[in-house]
């Protein structure tokens, strides 16, 4: 089990921008037990959208998070944007991780400010800019940005240890615990509640969204951004052990060929493509697979040519493969021939390596494309705008966090070693059949590929009569989908129809 838990944490943490702060040791926060007094700074602004000036309170604080005995065991940091009363929906939002604050999703998607990057290249060196966002979600709804403990300016406190925090229960527990202290010391238990979280942070709204409903908290919407619910169906065993990990990437790798111009005679669109590659990898392929050895010389070659067709790799390349291409490989095979490597954030982004040769890109070119843009713009802004006063550091990504996560979770009263947080959703979908869950994805997206996100919510046993809750949304960009400016346009007209949704009048 701890070799598949590492296997799990290299693969978590390969999904994050790799910009992570000189952190100590998880372990010293835990000696660190002097409780810090709870901060406060507020600022008045105002924004633009659709052409209307709205003017909201923005909030940069933190919250004590205590235990049952009612000590301080943690002091987590939060970003609050409120505007008008507290009738308004509030979205309590977060990245993942293991180990990311909510800087990505603050600094790029839905805040009032959005740091400006150039689409699918790397943003040049300071000075960056940071302007007034279009597509912020502040006309739907209050927004709170979270950081987890250990990220951020989140800490741990008092007698609070690391075992306390990291992990997955332990951690729903403890955004569970800041939302119950925030929507009471804010007046909110009456407010329409929303969970909006990136990548890990969907393990974490998945989970939250039961954990909630159990205290008497029901939420009107939950918002998964490139969504990792169930590990079982991804690349943590051996090669050959399970067929979904080959089938449910294929059509992310034919969107990627797609867009880099490597399929002949290519649809107009990139959707259409990739229903044609969905229709292939469940059948076709899923039955080719499925044979193993048993697969005759004529039907494996019939099918690596179709594999070629639909991935831009040659039949000869996937044949050496035994029809079986893993993510990083077609990463680096894809461009060889151009000397260059496609990225796993974004598929979008190519990158260099030292040579040509080998099986996996040397980094993720998307990652280092924008990472320092987000975290000179973030540290920046939340000392100059938001005037919010510190001696710490900002942790935009902490390793330590994940090192030791405890990767079991309990469910409905029952222990797994490893999460599957889908039944979560399902649980809180059926005991509060008026949430609303809308899942976004992303066409290049290597880290949480979207049919997998299709494959695993298609298969968490929702009773036919809530079918009409869940709802999707596909655009052409990678994990972050607000690194494209398009992209992120449509998926905040498809968010405003969904909270509308949500929030009957």
């Amino acid at each position: 089990m701890k070799k598949f838990a590492l296997i799990l944490m290299l693969g978590l943490l390969a999904a994050l921008p790799a910009f992570a702060d000189d952190a100590p040791d998880a372990k010293s926060d835990s000696k660190a037990a002097p409780i810090p007094k709870e901060l406060k700074s507020v600022t008045r602004h105002s924004v633009s959208v659709d052409g209307k000036s709205m003017s909201y309170d923005a909030t940069a604080g933190t919250l004590l998070i205590k235990n049952d005995k009612d000590e301080a065991e943690a002091s987590m940091f939060y970003v609050a944007y409120t505007s008008g009363d507290n009738k308004r929906p509030v979205t309590f939002i977060f990245n993942g991780g293991p180990g990311s604050s909510s800087m990505w999703l603050h600094m790029g998607s839905f805040a009032p400010m959005r740091v400006v990057t150039p689409d699918a290249a790397p943003t040049p060196p300071s000075p960056y800019n940071l302007a007034p966002n279009a597509y912020t979600l502040l006309d739907k709804s209050d927004l709170v940005f979270v950081d987890a403990i250990g990220t951020g300016f989140s800490r741990i406190v008092g007698k609070g240890e690391p075992k306390d925090f990291y992990g997955v229960d332990q951690d729903i527990s403890a955004f569970g615990r800041f939302i119950q202290r925030y929507i009471s010391q804010n007046d909110r238990w009456n407010s329409p509640k929303f969970l909006l979280g990136e990548s890990y942070g969907t393990t974490r709204a998945a989970g939250l969204s039961a954990w909630l409903e159990g205290k008497g908290i029901a939420l009107n919407g939950v918002v998964l951004v490139s969504s990792w619910l169930d590990p079982y169906v991804d690349f943590f065993g051996p090669n050959y052990a399970v067929d979904e990990p080959y089938e449910l990437y294929l059509p992310t790798m034919a969107a990627t060929a797609w867009y880099h111009k490597k399929i002949a005679n290519p649809p107009a669109d990139v959707a259409t493509f990739v229903q044609q590659a969905r229709e292939f990898a469940l059948g076709e392929y899923a039955t080719a697979l499925s044979k193993g050895d048993k697969l005759t010389p004529n039907e494996r070659q019939a099918i690596a040519a179709k594999l070629a067709a639909f991935t831009g790799l040659s039949t000869d390349y996937i044949l050496e493969a035994k029809l079986r291409i893993t993510p990083d490989r077609f990463q680096k095979s894809l461009l060889r021939d151009e000397t260059r490597v496609t990225g796993r954030l974004d598929a979008r982004y190519l990158g260099i390596d030292h040579d040509s040769a080998g099986e996996s890109p040397e980094s993720d070119p998307a990652s280092s494309a924008f990472g320092p843009a987000f975290v000179a713009s973030f540290n920046n802004y939340v000392r100059t705008e938001l005037k919010f006063e510190t001696d710490m550091s900002y942790r935009p990504t902490s390793y330590d966090v994940g090192g030791d996560w405890d990767w079991s979770h309990k469910v409905d009263g029952n222990k797994s070693p490893l999460f599957d947080v889908a039944e979560d959703l399902r649980i809180a979908m059926t005991q509060n059949p008026h949430l609303l869950v809308f899942s976004a994805n992303g066409y290049y997206d290597f880290a949480t590929p979207f049919f997998e996100t299709e494959y695993t919510l298609d298969h968490m046993g929702l009773d036919d009569s809530l079918q009409k809750n869940l709802r999707y949304g596909f655009y052409e960009s990678g994990h972050m989908i607000y690194m494209h400016e398009s992209a992120l346009k449509k998926l905040k007209a498809d968010l405003a129809k969904f909270y509308d949704d949500a929030t009957p009048q």
